[in-house]
């Protein structure tokens, strides 16, 4: 009887290291940043500024809108930034920001105001011969109580996030 013990002992060892030895040697490894770029063609992404050009605006817009930009490209792509002759090319403008009043209130004055941001991009593809023109936007809202300049900057970074997404989504995830 002690030599079944061990026996199975033993081979409940051996079962277990060799399970543990085929988990280790077959890991799965899963990244999603949803791109869809063929990293042997595509090499390099050219980020011209996005510059203000909305007749109303808030100065740190144009600073913000860039580096979520180049943020946004440096962490969820293997693409190298760079000044000029990139593979990709983004260039820009903001072309609209804008508060409209959303909601009126039983006393006749807003309650709720209505931010909207619009941008306008350029893109292209010069190792696909693709290109294209498009105004991507995002709209927010805030309570009318609050004056702008206390909630301003964080509907922008808001917005801006929103966009950024969007204009990511257009040129390379293929969504």
């Amino acid at each position: 009887m002690a030599w079944t013990k061990t026996k199975a002992c033993t081979l409940a060892v051996a079962l277990m290291l060799a399970t543990a030895a085929l988990m280790a040697a077959c890991s799965i490894s899963y990244t999603f940043t949803g791109t869809n770029i063929n990293y042997d063609i595509i090499k390099s992404i050219q980020l011209d500024k996005i510059a203000n050009r909305a007749p109303y605006g808030w100065a740190p817009m144009e600073a913000i809108m860039n580096n979520k930009l180049q943020d946004k490209y440096a962490n969820s792509t293997r693409l190298k930034i760079v000044k000029r002759n990139g593979d990709l090319q983004l260039s820009g403008e903001i072309t609209a920001y804008d508060q409209f009043n959303k909601a009126v209130s039983a006393d006749g004055y807003s309650s709720q105001v209505q931010l909207k941001l619009t941008v306008n991009i350029r893109y292209k593809n010069t190792k696909m011969n693709q290109q294209w023109e498009k105004q991507f936007s995002a709209t927010t809202q805030y309570d009318a109580r609050q004056s702008l300049a206390a909630v301003q900057e964080d509907l922008v970074t808001e917005m801006i996030n929103d966009i950024t997404d969007q204009i990511f989504n257009a040129t390379v995830a293929d969504w």
